[in-house]
């Protein structure tokens, strides 16, 4: 299975979109399951449904710090080069979708929703592209995280 079709397999189990797309590269970072969703579980709906930033973006975002990042009280270079990272992937997503926020994506012009997310129907998945949305973030990471092995073995 490809992490993009883990990435909408985890989504269409019923995790939120954060979740989807962090446990499909779970076997890459140093964190169990269990804690990497809890620590994606705010981040669905646009963070905690407030429709803001994508939680698939958002996950591509942890997982890059989880493997990139920096874990000190860093300035300078350190913290430019990793928002350089963090910039490039939204560049990335931004160009295929127009956007990293929720709602935009989603033609909603709620800003903040209601906290209780819909029922998991069939109708539901008809009528909201998350699981695609999830699968080109899966693959922009994907692209990202081999092309940065690339770079390593120069």
């Amino acid at each position: 299975m490809t992490r993009r079709e883990a990435a909408m397999d985890n989504f269409y189990k019923g995790y939120n979109c954060s979740q989807a797309l962090t446990l499909a590269f779970a076997d890459l970072v140093d964190l169990d399951e269990k804690t990497l969703s809890r620590m994606a579980s705010s981040f669905g709906g646009g963070m905690g449904r407030l429709r803001e930033v994508c939680g698939s973006v958002s996950g591509m975002f942890m997982i890059t710090g989880l493997l990139y990042g920096y874990d000190g009280p860093e300035t300078g270079d350190v913290k430019a080069e990793h928002y350089a990272r963090i910039q490039e992937l939204a560049r990335r997503f931004e160009e295929k979708h127009g956007t990293i926020v929720c709602r935009e994506m989603l033609g909603l012009s709620v800003r903040h929703d209601v906290p209780v997310p819909e029922a998991r129907t069939r109708e539901y998945y008809k009528k909201r592209p998350c699981a695609e949305i999830i699968g080109d973030a899966a693959e922009i990471l994907e692209e990202y995280i081999k092309e940065q092995a690339l770079e390593k073995d120069k």
